[in-house]
């Protein structure tokens, strides 16, 4: 059995410059950070007892004997790229709701690639999850995401994630002083709008027309710089709100998909009541609403939001782990080739300890 976790993400600044259609012939960049909000995945291999190969549970639950029956299109395209040859379950669980525009299906798509992997006796590398999940989401499925979620699900922390034109990504950690990040953290609020969307079409909406929205998109991208000065500087937290506001309009140009009147007016009712600035997290259109306010209009804007879902959230900094690992009874071999195959794995693990590397914790 194995269980993995990984987060979900708040993308600051830079969101649409991610888009592989702009980044490999401007460039991009975006400032993010992952929160203490995660997705679950628990996977096993398929004990032989069951009339189905694979079994599939989430919000709906599958039992399958091929892979190419299966519906969840991120599980099948994951199995069918590991090649593999033997039936397994697979459960998830999230803290947060699907299409909410907290990069979930990346999550989902990184932490099963990582239980995945660590089935099949792997320990793949932050850079091996982020780039694969992105070859299966772009690639193979032909979905129409950006490139940051991710690599925020598979790295964790606040990053700096620069897109070269080369196709090369880069990841940058951001050194933010504890007081400074305690700063930060009080001037954030988190709310769920209720309405959900899939980031697939609203991007969709829009991706065909990027080019065109070319001093738009430049904007965006200079405000990462912008916002990393203020949070390793010494420039009043404020001046991040009204980035962020400047943000938001420079956004709502890109596309009309990206709000609606819903969302506008929110954010109207948010900043009459103290709010300086805030974003639609994710491609637009619904989801959860991030809102820098100072913390003496924190009682009021909650007030005035009071239909709404308040989350409160920190930061983490850990990305997509394997929280849990119990070698299951194979029942391909005989008890002998279990025990001497698990001897065998220790010794390994004394090796890789004595070496002083970092090795995961067995159950």
């Amino acid at each position: 059995m194995i269980i993995t976790r990984t987060p979900f993400r708040i993308s600051l600044f830079g969101g649409g410059t991610d888009y592989p259609t702009w980044f490999r012939e401007h460039g991009g960049a975006v400032l993010s950070t992952t929160i203490d909000k995660y997705c679950y995945i628990s996977a096993r291999y398929l004990p032989p007892f069951f009339e189905h190969q694979f079994r599939v549970v989430y919000s709906q639950i599958e039992s399958t004997n091929k892979i190419e029956e299966i519906e969840h299109p991120s599980v099948r395209a994951t199995l069918k790229y590991l090649n593999f040859n033997r039936g397994v379950e697979i459960h998830h669980d999230g803290d947060l709701p699907a299409r909410s525009g907290m990069g979930s299906s990346s999550s989902f798509t990184v932490g099963l690639l990582n239980a995945m992997h660590a089935l099949q006796g792997h320990m793949p590398t932050r850079e091996q999850l982020a780039n694969q999940s992105i070859k299966i989401e772009q690639e193979i499925l032909r979905e129409n995401v950006g490139s940051q979620d991710q690599v925020n699900a598979a790295y964790g922390g606040f990053n700096h994630i620069i897109f070269h034109k080369s196709g090369e990504i880069s990841v940058r950690p951001v050194i933010i002083p504890p007081d400074r990040l305690e700063e930060l953290t009080s001037h954030l609020m988190l709310f769920y709008t209720g309405i959900k969307r899939t980031a697939d079409k609203v991007a969709g909406s829009y991706l065909p027309t990027l080019d065109g929205k070319r001093r738009q998109l430049r904007i965006l991208r200079d405000m990462v710089d912008e916002a990393i000065f203020v949070l390793c500087g010494q420039a009043p937290i404020v001046e991040l709100g009204e980035l962020l506001h400047e943000s938001w309009l420079a956004k709502q140009a890109i596309s009309d998909k990206i709000s609606n009147s819903t969302i506008t007016e929110v954010y109207d009712a948010a900043r009459d009541a103290g709010a300086i600035g805030g974003k639609i997290t994710g491609a637009g259109g619904g989801g959860f609403m991030l809102l820098f306010v100072p913390p003496h209009h924190q009682p009021v804007v909650r007030e005035k939001l009071k239909k709404l879902l308040h989350v409160p959230f920190n930061f983490e900094k850990a990305g997509s782990q394997v929280i849990f690992y119990d070698r299951d009874q194979d029942y391909s071999t005989t008890e002998a080739d279990n025990k001497s195959r698990q001897l065998t794995e220790f010794r390994e693990l004394d090796e890789l300890e004595a070496a002083g590397k970092e090795t995961a914790v067995f159950a």
